[in-house]
């Protein structure tokens, strides 16, 4: 089965409310490719959740930027996933690059927060990529698939059985005999439908720089055999794995139409009459 386009617009921490209503305004007057092509997701700030929610049209869909780990409580300045889920709001991103720099997100607590985020209902955009130096230092797929692996929440635990216990008479030694298995758990996402990949090189986020179709197609592939070697052949062949970092209405085309390119995680372009191009780059997929 083929895997629906999917395009996130990430608003970050701009615009006033007259802004925002002039963009919701620019999309729902635009023509796009319709909902069995393509799947639009836009996250506005906190404060315009219920502003955004409440008038944009009804085949774009609305996603919160953060989310807390835990039930909410004395947690300040969180929203926590019940919250959202109380606004209605069904998806959220987890693990941008810009709260994993800038206020320490480790791999584990962004594990963390995708597994809570799920069990509450939400669907989740985990985002996961490398640094330049990172990139430079020929680590990328190393980096990345350990931001995959905390998400998926795969644990390894050896299993060691005594299967005989014998004794030599001579000696009077008991030898263990034993047999041992590897188990290899998933314990934080069970339905992966309900996950979607943003893979978002740190070097192209805002910088104007933006991975070369080779580039994100290269690893979009090596996350998607990782998918199948850890996970399952069929989450592999059915997550859906986009690309974020300096995506523009002159790029996407080109990347969006790379095999394992499922769409895009926009930033500065998705504020401006650019983001309905990007969104009908997703016709690359119909022809193909």
């Amino acid at each position: 089965m083929a895997r629906k386009f999917f395009v996130g617009g990430n608003w970050k921490c701009n615009g006033t409310a007259e802004e925002v209503k002039k963009i919701v305004n620019t999309l729902n007057e635009a023509q796009v490719p319709s909902q069995d092509v393509v799947e639009v997701v836009v996250s506005p700030p906190y404060v315009f959740l219920p502003l955004v929610k409440s008038t944009l049209r009804s085949d774009f869909h609305v996603a919160a930027q953060n989310c807390w780990v835990k039930k909410g409580g004395a947690f300040t300045g969180e929203v926590s996933a019940e919250m959202l889920v109380n606004l209605d709001i069904p998806w959220v991103i987890l693990g941008h690059s810009e709260r994993r720099a800038l206020l320490n997100e480790t791999n584990e607590f962004v594990g963390d927060k995708v597994a809570y985020a799920l069990a509450q209902g939400l669907s989740v955009i985990a985002c996961v990529g490398e640094t330049l130096e990172q990139r430079e230092a020929g680590s990328t797929m190393d980096v990345v698939a350990a931001q995959t692996k905390a998400i998926a929440g795969i644990h390894a635990y050896l299993l060691v059985f005594i299967t005989k216990l014998q004794r030599n008479g001579l000696l009077g030694i008991f030898f263990l005999h034993r047999t041992s298995f590897l188990l290899v758990m998933t314990d934080r996402v069970s339905n992966w439908s309900k996950v979607v990949i943003a893979y978002e090189p740190v070097w192209a986020i805002g910088t104007g720089k933006v991975a070369s179709p080779a580039q994100a197609q290269e690893v979009h592939d090596e996350l998607r055999k990782w998918l199948a070697k850890n996970v399952s052949a069929d989450v592999a062949a059915t997550t859906r794995i986009i690309y974020g970092g300096s995506v523009n209405g002159g790029n996407c085309k080109e990347l969006g139409g790379q095999a394992d390119v499922d769409g895009f995680l926009v930033g500065g372009a998705s504020l401006k009459p650019e983001f309905i191009d990007i969104i009908k780059a997703a016709e690359v997929k119909k022809s193909a």
